[in-house]
């Protein structure tokens, strides 16, 4: 299959951004005539994050573009397929492996064209919500989309559907750090400093992250900050790639974190070496924290943990000593029951060093999915307006409302968490869904509940590229768009903002998400309120839905991200590279063995 370009004669080089890791290193695709595919990718040298690199999944981003199993055009489950939702999903719960035919289909479904599946779901989501009412549909999204998307889905599940149920699935992956920087910091940023920052560390603690292998990239800053003689202390149970270019291995067991950070405050607060001007001026709580770790002495740790005392003090020391300390934490230690507990602990360490709020200092939680920032800062999650506003805060309801036109009062109000959502399935409160940009039934947690809650749905619409396990279980299974083939803006890890152009129009018959979802919302009624003739023109409402929130993009627009390759949030005006509040407030401190 061959993409065609959105010019009719292409420069050599077109520009797009690596749709996988929160990096988003910008990528060139060169004309190659004669190669398999047409193009060669190329890391692109000029744009400032990835140091002009690609990693194995950037060099064959282009792959799954291009992949004769994508799905094409609009295909409805069979009738017969429908006869149960066992059937649906063919017993097996997922259709892995399973090959497409020449024409594009399997056996399960019938194409059909846009006017026809857009009127039947519409027609059975109006048909659903007067038997059962507005809540009963729900929105589900992934963290890949662009941010463009994401703000619509929010706003067409509060808006078209006018139901409190939306969620995706970056609820998974950094909830814990998000619940806990919001506890000690008052804002959910995954690095609240530029990349830049990194090497400017001299002692750098690497903990249930393994970037060597997640984020490539990002391994040059590490060793840009090694090469400049900061030591690196890597804090894991398994001996990782990224361990290789440590100073320490701290090889703890699953569950520990707060345990080891605890025995470590000890130590500083024993031996007075935190920073007392620092954690008086800009802390709360330091009593708690002081009696919370006073039950862990380090040679206490030692023997829960298995590391020697004398690393754990040495460790300490000199964290506690350098004159610039930083944290980077990840999934490993996210994921875990404990996760919030966790990740404060390592926030309260860096506070009470007062590494944070300076260059080459702080606190960062490493993002997983390609726009896993930018996907909850503007509506996707099930308690936030765009700009990280609370959708309980009257305040923020109003402002918001007077930019979709609407009043305060149709706003619902929040709804659940992902991995609750799929719960309200299963107690009969939501009977349709629909799923753009993830697969839940392999990457939510409990997944056999997840196929269980899927199979029991009267309706299921799962917009993506591919035949998913997810899409086993769907009524409608509508072609999505790749990265190369929709413009918009994403953020990544350091909270840059930067524009992704487009490259190719869409393959086959696949609608942009943004379009599909301002169709439905005309067939449904409220086709006013999603009238826009440019993807800029989305961009500039969630512009001004955020002003004034904590993720304020209004100062923001296409042409000057695209002047300058990207502008980090908050940006009312002239962009500002780091976020640090005028006070913390360190408000809980436990620690348990």
């Amino acid at each position: 299959m061959m993409l065609t370009p959105t010019a009719a004669l292409p420069e050599q080089r077109l520009r797009s951004h690596c749709p996988f890791c929160s990096m988003q290193c910008s990528l060139d695709l060169h004309v190659t005539p004669g190669s398999r595919l047409g193009y060669e990718v190329k890391p692109s040298l000029d744009f400032p994050v990835a140091t002009g690199r690609l990693c194995q999944k950037g060099f064959n981003a282009f792959e799954h573009t291009v992949h004769p199993e994508r799905v094409m055009q609009p295909l409805r489950r069979l009738a017969e397929q429908n006869s149960g939702r066992s059937n649906k999903a063919g017993m097996s719960g997922g259709l892995k492996g399973k090959s497409l035919s020449p024409e594009g289909t399997s056996p399960a479904w019938s194409q059909a064209a846009w006017p026809e599946a857009l009127d039947d779901i519409a027609d059975r989501i109006r048909q659903l919500q007067e038997q059962y009412g507005p809540n009963s549909v729900s929105v589900f999204g992934g963290g890949s989309l662009t941010n463009e998307v994401c703000y619509l889905l929010g706003k067409f599940a509060r808006v078209a559907l006018r139901s409190r149920y939306v969620d995706y699935n970056g609820r998974y992956c950094m909830s814990s750090a998000a619940a806990a920087q919001q506890l000690a910091l008052g804002i959910d940023r995954g690095l609240p400093f530029p990349l830049e920052d990194i090497p400017q560390t001299d002692y750098l603690l690497l903990a249930g992250t393994n970037i060597a292998e997640c984020q490539p990239t990002l391994m040059p800053y590490l060793l840009a900050a090694k090469k400049q003689g900061a030591v690196i202390v890597t804090i894991d149970p398994r001996r990782t790639m990224t361990a290789k270019i440590a100073t320490h291995q701290l090889m703890i067991e699953p569950g520990q974190d707060s345990l080891l950070i605890s025995g470590m405050m000890h130590v500083i607060i024993e031996e007075r070496l935190y920073d007392a001007e620092f954690v008086t001026a800009h802390t709360e709580g330091f009593e708690a924290v002081q009696e919370a770790v006073r039950a862990f002495p380090p040679e206490r740790v030692a023997a829960l943990t298995g590391i020697p005392e004398a690393t754990i003090r040495q460790v300490a020391r000199g964290f506690a000593g350098a004159k610039r300390g930083m944290v980077l934490t990840a999934r490993g230690l996210e994921q875990q029951v404990n996760g919030v507990e966790h990740t404060l602990q390592y926030i309260n360490l860096c506070l009470l060093c007062g590494h944070i709020g300076k260059p080459g200092s702080g606190f960062g939680s490493v993002t997983g999915q390609a726009n896993g920032q930018g996907g909850r800062e503007h509506g996707l999650k099930a308690d936030q307006l765009p700009g990280y506003r609370s959708i309980e805060d009257p305040d923020a309801r109003a402002h918001v409302a007077g930019v979709w036109g609407i009043d305060p009062s149709e706003l619902p109000g929040k709804g659940v968490s992902a991995y609750e959502l799929f719960g309200k399935v299963l107690d009969g409160d939501i009977k349709a869904m629909i799923l753009l940009g993830s697969n839940p039934v392999v990457s939510s947690p409990n997944n056999a509940r997840v196929a269980e809650a899927l199979a029991k749905l009267d309706l299921l619409v799962v917009v993506d590229l591919f035949e998913t396990e997810t899409a086993a279980y769907a009524d409608w299974l509508l072609p999505g768009t790749s990265f190369l083939e929709v413009e918009g803006t994403m953020t990544n890890l350091e909270g840059r903002v930067f524009y992704r152009p487009q490259v190719f129009k869409p393959a086959g018959a696949a609608m942009p998400d943004a379009w599909l979802l301002c169709a439905l919302a005309e067939r449904l009624g409220r086709g006013r309120y999603f009238s826009y003739s440019s993807m800029s023109e989305v961009f500039d409402e969630l512009c001004r839905a955020s002003a004034g929130g904590k993720a304020d993009y209004s100062g923001l627009s296409y042409p000057r991200l695209q002047e300058a390759q990207g502008l980090f949030w908050p940006c009312p005006g002239p962009g500002q590279t780091r976020t640090w509040p005028s006070s913390f407030a360190c408000a809980r401190a436990t620690a348990s063995a």
